[in-house]
């Protein structure tokens, strides 16, 4: 029976996620004032970490930026002059050596010598574009990224997105933008306005996935025919692998699919696609549909061994979305690149449109080059982000992209990635304590990275109180009553995981800002209203007493 309160549900459900919540967070605060347990938000993953070293770097080159800027000239009321080029690699180094002792110096030291040794960069140029760069005194120039740091952050992606990719990956362009939320509606933006996808054009999406790339096909702008490459795959007990059988990346050689978005790794349940996926879709691209756009968003593949993003393996193909936000426990600085090969797919399917299709572009592009019919397409995004009008002043804020310089270079010089492993023994250490708080069995799996742990209730209450109660469960509650009662009886919230395209009974638990001994009680949490829904289904199939 369809009551006022599961109509609601029913209503609540349509929405977002990250909508739903504001809803959930007040019901949980209202519980911890009642003191019947502590207000714990597990549903958005904000980290609760920072990396240390980069941003000490910072702060002190800084402090030298400044110092080159009242060595050209100096008065009051404090003002400077700008930084100069000649010599500047030299008085940086001696900063560097005179404040050796200062947190931030050797890193400064390393980065330096990885600059110039290992990258071949001119050690004035990149003691000039920093200087400038941390002080903002100049426009972004050029403004798809500077120059420098194209080449720090082509190396970065190189070893962190193509497992050590040869050549640095010099064969890609990049393009610094305003975190990934940014990159993903430029990247759309660009794609419908020159005409590679159009609306009610087929485009896939590899689910769960992250809600926005759900949410934004459907906008009246867009209008997408979207097919979901489902992860569906589960074991011999009927466990959620997180895998995607051939069944459904077959889809894909439907030649009408113009565009694949994915999160890799998955955004929900946290897990990389797996070699013989990668290779299965290598193979449906290189066969069956040669002309497939491709855009993965690989925020999270830093926190995997050896990952490898399909920007490596498909590199005509893909555009690749990389942040810096979670690694390095920098939302607030809202700091990503986009990512294209320089021979691909996209610059060709432009030159290959209609002759209308390509007079209207030239038009609408006309303003910044004489000849706009050889405009990339990541040229092209970049105009697009500053409705091409204002071209000349786009681009990611310079001293934005120093501070990328500087969390890419940390790890660059890490070679023995201490950093990394610090990041994967702590999220992984959470997750075993949510998974052990609920009393569920984590299997074993070298694809899953544990940045969010995405759990099937329908699921668990099969292996612990069998079908007859997962048809009850079904027939007498909506699945948003599982979020809803843990946040109104124990003040946890957690995430809907049908928000995501995933099981309408899972739910979605972020690793990253909480501490170990939370995600244990977490887990105690959920197994609570397990238990909970179970004893109510107990009450309703006794007899009743005379």
């Amino acid at each position: 029976m369809t009551t006022p309160l599961r109509k609601k549900e029913r209503e609540l459900a349509k929405m977002s996620p990250f909508e739903i919540k504001d809803e959930l967070i007040k019901l949980a605060k209202q519980d911890a004032r009642k003191a019947t347990g502590q207000y714990l938000n597990a549903g958005r993953g904000n980290p609760d970490w920072i990396a240390t070293a980069p941003r000490e770097a910072f702060f002190l080159l800084g402090q030298w930026a400044l110092s080159e800027c009242t060595r050209t000239f100096r008065m009051e009321p404090g003002i400077a002059g700008v930084p100069q080029s000649e010599g500047a690699m030299d008085r940086l180094k001696h900063f560097v050596m005179v404040n050796s002792t200062l947190p931030g110096a050797m890193l400064l030291h390393e980065s330096i010598k990885y600059c110039t040794e290992t990258l071949g960069i001119n050690p004035d140029a990149l003691a000039y574009e920093w200087a400038e760069g941390i002080i903002g005194d100049e426009y972004p120039t050029p403004v798809r990224m500077l120059e420098h740091s194209e080449n720090i952050i082509r190396a970065y992606m190189a070893k962190e997105m193509g497992d050590n990719a040869p050549g640095f990956g010099r064969e890609y362009d990049l393009f610094a933008t305003e975190g990934g939320t940014a990159a993903m509606c430029y990247i759309f933006d660009s794609l419908e306005v020159n005409h590679l996808v159009n609306a009610h054009d087929k485009i896939a999406l590899m689910t769960p996935i992250f809600t926005p790339y759900l949410e934004i096909p459907g906008l009246d702008r867009y209008q997408f025919d979207v097919v979901n490459i489902e992860a569906n795959e589960v074991n011999s007990e009927g466990v959620h692998l997180w895998q995607y059988p051939d069944s459904e990346l077959d889809k894909l050689r439907d030649p009408s699919i113009k565009l694949l978005c994915l999160v890799n790794p998955s955004n929900p349940p946290s897990y990389k696609l797996s070699e013989h996926s990668i290779r299965k879709i290598v193979d449906i691209v290189k066969h069956d549909n040669p002309n497939l756009m491709i855009v993965t968003d690989d925020v999270y593949g830093t926190f995997a061994d050896h990952f490898r993003s399909l920007m490596y393996e498909l590199p005509q193909n893909t555009i690749c979305v990389y942040s810096f936000s979670k690694y390095f426990g920098a939302t607030g600085w809202r700091l990503a690149v986009v990512g294209l090969a320089k021979d691909n797919i996209y610059d060709r399917l432009l030159s290959d449109q209609p002759e209308l299709q390509q007079k209207d572009l030239e038009h609408r592009y006309r303003t910044i080059t004489p000849h706009p019919e050889s405009l990339s397409f990541i040229d092209r995004m970049v105009a697009d982000s500053r409705a091409v009008a204002l071209n000349h002043t786009a681009g990611l804020s310079t001293p934005q992209q120093v501070q990328m310089d500087l969390f890419a270079l940390m790890c660059l010089v890490d070679t023995e990635d201490i950093y990394k492993a610090a990041m994967q023994k702590m999220i992984h250490h959470r997750l075993d304590n949510l998974w052990e708080g609920a009393g569920f069995k984590l299997l074993p799996d070298s694809d899953r990275v544990g940045y969010y742990s995405e759990i099937d209730v329908m699921v668990w209450g099969r292996q612990l109180f069998g079908d007859d109660f997962c048809k009850w469960l079904e027939e007498n509650h909506e699945p948003l009553d599982v979020v809803l009662r843990l946040a109104k009886e124990t003040s946890v919230v957690l995430l809907n995981g049908s928000g995501f395209a995933g099981p309408d009974w899972s739910i979605r638990a972020s690793l990253a800002n909480l501490t170990s001994d939370d995600y244990l009680t977490i887990g105690k949490a959920i197994r609570h209203i397990l238990e909970a829904f179970h004893a109510d289904y107990i009450a309703s199939t006794q007899p009743d007493e005379k």
